[in-house]
């Protein structure tokens, strides 16, 4: 009887927490979310436990890798990419024979137009197909050690001039984009430090066919976080080196598609941009 009330009670939940479990039998692995509602630019941190094998993960169409933690579950920062309509949609993870489903929300984050003008030069430049596939192989890369564990820093500090998130008309035309980082409008030649613990993966030049992105700098912080640093003057770190928390990977500039010397500092997960500043205010 007492078994039959806390099979019963254990449907109950399930039902009321919106989650659908099915499995065929024994210990069910567990997943777990921070949170049901998230806005544009965010990301869900999703969490599975009780398994000993690598869950597949899934959210809007996309799988996600999960990366094994030191208390033995496994874990990932599902990006909520800034255009993706707000609305019902679901985290579904699998491991074996069981899966569970929860359901979310993804709100809008309202944030405003930006309307930049370019001088008839910077607006002709077009990132080259090299540049383009340099930049995505970067920020899409993954691996399995987290090398970051506090706050993430400010790379270098100043007045915010432009903000994650809004969406851009470049000369009057319709909005085509939105502003995938953050920027920081310092001098010229101030540096910059990296946020957090990691692995340079890319450096590019405007020298070398980086028309859009100017001198750049990829960083990888391990289990898909990486992070980008846009229109530096000059690059003091090669590919392949290993870089701590405030060390200097170069020194703000304007190269590039810019309108004067400022610092784009952007983060990604699993390749999509999420809000830099979220790293910023608390520890993942």
């Amino acid at each position: 009887m007492k078994q039959a009330l806390k099979s019963l009670s254990l449907l109950l939940f399930c039902l009321f927490a919106g989650t659908q479990v099915e499995a065929s039998g024994g210990t069910n692995p567990d997943l777990t979310l921070d949170a049901v509602t998230k806005k544009q630019g965010e990301f869900f941190v999703a969490t599975v436990s009780g398994t000993s094998t690598i869950p597949d993960l899934w959210f809007n169409g996309e799988h996600f890798s999960m990366f094994r933690q030191d208390n033995g579950s496994y874990r990932a920062l599902v990006p909520v990419e800034n255009l993706l309509k707000p609305g019902s949609y679901a985290v579904l993870a699998k491991a074996g024979e069981w899966k569970e489903k929860i359901p979310v929300q993804v709100a809008s984050n309202n944030l405003p137009v930006q309307k930049i003008w370019l001088d008839e030069k910077t607006n002709r430049l077009k990132a080259t197909e090299e540049e383009k596939a340099k930049v995505k192989r970067g920020l899409r890369t993954l691996s399995s050690i987290k090398l970051w564990s506090e706050l993430l820093s400010y790379p270098c500090n100043g007045r915010k001039s432009s903000p994650f998130g809004v969406k851009r008309s470049y000369n009057g035309a319709p909005v085509s984009s939105y502003h995938k980082g953050l920027d920081i409008a310092v001098p010229q030649g101030t540096p910059v430090k990296s946020p957090a613990r990691g692995k340079v993966v890319l450096t590019g030049y405007e020298s070398n066919r980086f028309h859009v992105h100017g001198n750049t700098v990829i960083i990888d912080h391990g289990q898909g976080l990486t992070s980008i640093y846009m229109h530096l003057h000059s690059i003091s770190v090669e590919e392949g080196n290993m870089v701590s928390k405030g060390d200097t990977i170069g020194t703000v500039g304007s190269t590039g598609i810019s309108t004067g010397p400022h610092l784009h500092w952007g983060t990604y997960l699993y390749g999509t941009s999420v809000d830099p500043e979220l790293f910023v205010r608390k520890v993942y």
